[in-house]
């Protein structure tokens, strides 16, 4: 445990955590599709940062866009 380089870990991890709660504050202010908006935030939450690539790619409601 003590070999892992935490200065190179450190802006993966914040990266990481930005890309999700971006994910939760636009699940949160758009529409979505195919699934309820707490269930999405459960995806992107649960499979980082899968759930939320998936949610931009599929779970997006580009209808209303102006």
């Amino acid at each position: 445990m003590s070999d892992i380089n935490w200065a190179a870990w450190v802006p993966v991890i914040i990266i990481l955590i930005a890309f999700v709660v971006f994910c939760i504050v636009d699940i949160a202010r758009n529409d979505v599709k195919y699934l309820p908006k707490w269930l999405w935030i459960l995806i992107s939450l649960v499979s980082i940062p899968l759930g939320g690539i998936i949610y931009l790619l599929l779970g997006r409601d580009h209808s209303k866009s102006s």
